[in-house]
């Protein structure tokens, strides 16, 4: 966790023996899709997961150097 400084436990009313990110609400985590480094690897991935070869493409992301499978 991000250290919490002196002013912002003074602004908070927190006591300076506490850690301070009692205070802070953890944000949950955002589900990201996910890719891959190449086709092989992504259809792999797919035939793993039981996904029909018709029911997805491969869109490249990062600048091409990544892939990322999109459903149709």
């Amino acid at each position: 966790m991000v250290k919490v400084h002196t002013r912002v436990k003074r602004r908070h009313g927190i006591s300076s023996n506490l850690d301070g990110n009692v205070f802070l609400k953890k944000k949950p985590k955002d589900n990201r899709p996910k890719t891959f480094s190449n086709i092989e690897s992504a259809k792999n991935w797919a035939v793993k997961n039981d996904l029909i070869p018709e029911s997805y493409l491969f869109k490249p992301v990062k600048r091409n150097k990544r892939i990322e499978i999109v459903k149709k």
